[in-house]
């Protein structure tokens, strides 16, 4: 029988799928949905600039209310009004229809990963909270690997439209099972019981402005979000371009090569990252830094124009290594941010990966012409060794002391780090 810290990061980690499913699915349809919507790349573009923008716009106002309510019923309510939104994607008709739902996916998406995140910190401490929101981190790309792969099969042989209408089925059916695995954590006490007041947003961005290795994280969520999304969003297509392949073979490999992988980085970053802090928290952060640095260059082979299995081998390699600092992310947020600020943290922290994730979706879509997928992908090689080196600052400079301060702060308001 699993203990309830586990019951949560359970439910959790499906959650997670269906919220990266739900959001990459478009993706791996572009061309039957392009041509039924007479789109144009520029538009697919902008589609996923709307996402990328509203999630990221809505995402520290979505935190914060995390931070005052109750967090597992606002996991709840995201988790049921994307789904609903989703099957609406299948029924649209015209360019701006898909506009208006991708804008309204990004505001109802936005108050899943602020809460899901900071629950997994209520309910798991320091020496469990790598794996925990590790196997978190697994449901994501998990969603992504299936989610883009579903959606491309089921638009070879049924339309493209499918994929998106059992894909919202799914999560209202998740919904259900909510009562029996989801609720708040311990350290999510209203005031009478013993905890503290909720935070209000003026507090909490007082607070997180003067976090040094936050101001870090942040940065590097922005460096390293402009080339994951240009990937997430573009990769699909460059494989059916490329290399002849049909919509669902493309949507597999173009998602699978990404991010099928980083299930082996993951399950090591995560054990990894809680060993590491047994030892020095701090070292959430070097893992984190390394693992952009090192995986970096073997992206700069694209600009060769490679074969396909030499594309395959890098893409491999380099999601695994990266794939190592995942499980570091959210954690390193518990380690310098106070348990009642986290959900505004981590809303924070969406908001600069997305807003800037959508400025690459964007820019690929109008420099895919006269530059070429390749180039544009070979160039992301540099994004991500600036994303380490913005980690490994906060390494040396700053971390120790955000720590200590945090850990003040939390028992100074009486809630456990």
């Amino acid at each position: 029988m699993l203990s309830q810290p586990w019951r949560v990061a359970l439910f959790l980690f499906v959650a997670a799928g269906l919220n990266y499913a739900d959001r990459t699915a478009l993706s791996s349809v572009i061309p039957p949905l392009r041509q039924d919507l007479g789109a144009t790349d520029v538009q697919i573009g902008i589609a996923g600039m709307l996402f990328l923008w509203t999630y990221a716009i809505a995402s520290p106002f979505a935190g914060n209310l995390a931070d005052r309510f109750s967090r597992s019923r606002i996991v709840l309510w995201s988790l049921v009004t994307w789904s609903v939104i989703t099957i609406a994607t299948g029924l649209v008709q015209s360019v701006m229809m898909l506009f208006v739902l991708r804008t309204a996916l990004g505001i109802a998406e936005s108050f899943y990963l602020p809460a899901a995140g900071a629950l997994l910190g209520d309910h798991h401490g320091p020496a469990t909270r790598g794996r925990a929101m590790g196997f978190h981190m697994l449901g994501l790309n998990l969603g992504l690997v299936l989610g883009g792969s579903a959606a491309g099969l089921m638009a070879e042989h049924y339309g493209w439209r499918l994929g998106f209408w059992v894909l919202g089925a799914v999560g209202l059916l998740l919904a259900l099972a909510a009562r029996f695995l989801l609720s708040d954590g311990p350290a999510k006490l209203p005031p009478a019981a013993g905890g503290v007041s909720p935070s209000s947003a003026r507090e909490a961005w007082t607070y997180l402005m003067r976090v040094p290795s936050f101001h870090c994280l942040l940065l590097s969520a922005m460096v390293a979000g402009v080339a994951s999304w240009i990937f997430l969003s573009w990769l699909p297509l460059f494989f059916a371009e490329n290399y002849g392949m049909k919509l669902g073979a493309a949507g597999l490999a173009g998602v699978a090569l990404y991010k099928g992988p980083v299930f082996i980085g993951i399950a090591l970053g995560g054990w990894l990252s809680d060993r590491v802090a047994q030892r020095n928290a701090r070292g959430r952060a070097l893992i984190k830094g390394l693992s952009f640095i090192v995986s970096a260059p073997f992206l700069f082979l694209f600009i060769g124009a490679p074969t396909f299995a030499l594309v395959a081998t890098m893409m491999i390699v380099s999601s695994i290594i990266r794939a190592i600092g995942l499980p570091s992310e959210h954690p390193i947020v518990c380690e310098v941010v106070p348990p009642q600020f986290r959900s505004t943290a981590i809303g924070i922290l969406n908001t600069c990966g997305s807003a800037a994730g959508g400025v690459g979706v964007l820019l690929a879509g109008i420099f895919k012409k006269d530059l070429g997928l390749n180039v544009i992908f070979g160039a992301s090689s540099f994004i991500y060794i600036l994303a380490g080196v913005l980690m490994l600052v906060a390494y040396w400079f700053s971390m120790a002391k955000d720590m200590q301060r945090a850990e003040a702060f939390a028992a100074a308001s009486g809630r456990a780090a």
